[in-house]
């Protein structure tokens, strides 16, 4: 079976070629591929509440994937040597058309995950992680969640809809799809509508840390909640782009101030490595309320330390066998 992986940096330059994550192949044909993981694009942004922009971020996103290298030093691990890469695209969706594009994204991921691929999703607004999550659901069961984000989404309407980038946990919850009792909220922030919005957390059994109480306790303390939290059954680890403050990733539709740096970020989930997840997504990103690309790289990277988890994982796999 083939290894997919990036072309050499030091023989073809990173400024060469098609833009998929990281110049890796760009894979379709699932059969017979021997595919670990893939890189798939959810370019939907129409359950957005304020800006949009989101159907952008997997472009954007990709576009600054050309720098990455393939060894992990903090974590010591080379993710092009553990895990077989594609891009496997954007899956297909109707702009303007929420329930369709929905559905359409539900197919397409269910495909990935039904092959034993580890999906890597690029938003898109949070809207798509409901699809997203029922399509895990058909091969793993209910998940635990790890949801990095300035924003619950445990909304139960917004503006009168069911389904929109403020909803899509509520409706997960609902649907049985989520184990809230492993499931954990890092990073909530900014003004509310009132007392209730964090309480809600709360009562429908999320664990919530607050950006503040990150920023007093320590990433290190809230790995270790996450840990305790997480139990040994599968995992889904969803990452708002805006849990990080504007000043480091201001092309978000979101933004609160007082998020996280880009180094509590990537030291937060290089602290869950050895965990077991088994799908990944990362959402909001807005090329057009970006400056100088500073948003996607560091969205880009925030994927890279994903697939750093991902390799970590089935390294930890193999030698325990």
């Amino acid at each position: 079976m083939p290894r997919y992986r990036p072309p050499d940096a030091m023989v073809y330059p990173r400024f060469e070629g098609i833009r998929t994550f990281m110049r890796l192949p760009h894979v379709t044909d699932l059969a017979g591929a021997g595919i670990d993981a893939a890189i798939v694009g959810a370019p939907f942004d129409t359950g957005g509440t304020y800006r949009v922009g989101a159907r952008f971020g997997p472009a954007g996103i990709r576009h600054e994937s050309m720098l990455l290298r393939p060894y992990h030093p903090e974590l010591r691990v080379d993710v092009t040597e553990q895990l077989s890469l594609v891009d496997y695209g954007d899956l297909p969706v109707t702009p303007g058309y929420l329930s369709e594009s929905h559905a359409q994204l539900e197919r397409g991921a269910a495909e990935l995950v039904a092959a034993g691929v580890t999906p890597f999703f690029l938003g898109g607004d949070h809207s798509v992680s409901l699809p997203l999550l029922r399509a895990v659901a058909q091969r793993h069961g209910p998940v635990g969640l790890v949801h990095i984000d300035a924003h619950s989404d445990l909304w139960e309407g917004y503006f009168g809809g069911k389904d929109t980038h403020g909803t899509p946990f509520r409706r997960a919850l609902e649907e049985g799809l989520l184990e809230p009792a492993r499931s954990i909220q890092i990073g909530l922030r900014g003004s509310l509508y009132s007392a209730e919005d964090h309480a809600l957390s709360q009562r429908l059994g999320f664990e919530m840390v607050t950006a503040p109480e990150l920023h007093r306790v320590g990433v290190q303390e809230v790995a270790r909640r996450v840990r305790a939290r997480a139990g040994t059954g599968p995992l889904y680890l969803s990452f708002d782009i805006d849990a990080l403050d504007p000043t480091f990733a201001p092309g978000t539709g979101t933004p609160e101030v007082g998020g996280l740096s880009s180094v509590q970020a990537l030291a937060l989930l290089r602290a869950l490595a050895g965990l077991p997840f088994v799908a990944y997504d990362l959402v909001e990103v807005m090329p057009p309320y970006d400056v100088a690309g500073t948003t996607c790289l560091l969205a880009a990277n925030l994927v890279y330390e994903m697939l750093a988890l991902e390799a970590c994982r089935r390294l930890g796999a193999a030698e325990a066998r």
